[in-house]
């Protein structure tokens, strides 16, 4: 099999960490830019979670910054708006490494989700790997023998319904991660305000279950020292916030002690 553009990286770093049981750390990209991406990239991010949910990003877009990961430890993750076959396969091809699926609530929907980024007969992803390829260092050929095996299934936990069914969830071949996203969890409560107790116990709930599981632990912390406790709790995929927060955060400290 060929090697990857650096051979010291595995084909897919992420799920070479997830075997090891290592915390793999990464933040969201919103914003349509590849210097950015390249920039967070060659930070030390394990993942990068480039997201079409929220963020103002196309398919050309987002080609353009799986492609600017290259030859860094950041694994490319799409986050597709929804939990679509069609809306799956072009990330995919463009070289993604992993797919995160919002808004999973039945065991249903997960197989939906894990079908749509297996090729037949383990799923129903289309061939067409024309830039997927290159982003991983090998050929077509190669790349669709080690597809399967390689790109990361990713769940979001994050409606009351996904708590109610959490196990038969779990349960579904080839959920890799089960994330919890806590402000959408809280706003399927009825908390515009975030989580309260209820939707903390709702989470206690989802992470015993997960922990529980073949699927590793994933979730949103905002400092280093919750993404400690988190990682002593057993998760496993940590997003650090996102890129406009981040360049929120640097530009007060930069202001916050001048006067003007």
């Amino acid at each position: 099999m060929s090697t990857p553009p650096n051979d010291s990286i595995p084909l897919n770093p992420v799920r070479a960490r997830l075997k090891e049981h290592q915390p793999c750390i990464g933040i969201l990209v919103t914003m349509p830019s590849v210097p950015l991406t390249q920039t967070l990239a060659a930070a030390g991010f394990d993942w990068l979670f480039i997201d079409m949910e929220h963020g103002p990003l196309d398919i050309a877009s987002v080609h353009a910054m799986i492609a600017a990961t290259g030859g860094t430890r950041a694994a490319p993750f799409v986050r597709v708006p929804w939990n679509l076959p069609w809306l799956c396969k072009p990330v995919l091809d463009a070289g993604a490494m992993g797919v995160v699926f919002p808004m999973i609530r039945t065991a249903e929907e997960a197989r939906r989700a894990v079908s749509a980024v297996r090729y037949p007969p383990a799923g129903e992803r289309g061939y067409g790997p024309f830039y997927a390829p290159p982003r991983w260092g090998l050929s077509t050929a190669e790349y669709v023998a080690a597809a399967d095996d390689e790109i990361v299934a990713m769940v979001l936990i994050e409606h009351r319904e996904a708590i109610e069914n959490v196990e038969s969830i779990l349960a579904v071949p080839g959920v890799d991660v089960a994330f919890i996203a806590p402000f959408d969890l809280a706003l399927s409560y009825g908390k515009r305000e975030g989580p309260d107790e209820e939707v903390r116990e709702a989470i206690a709930v989802a992470e015993r279950a997960i922990l529980a599981s073949d699927a590793h632990l994933g979730g949103l912390a905002l400092d280093a020292d919750q993404a400690n406790g988190m990682i002593e709790r057993g998760y496993r995929m940590i997003a650090m916030g996102y890129d406009a927060l981040l360049i929120e955060r640097a530009s007060a400290d930069l202001l916050g002690g001048i006067n003007r």
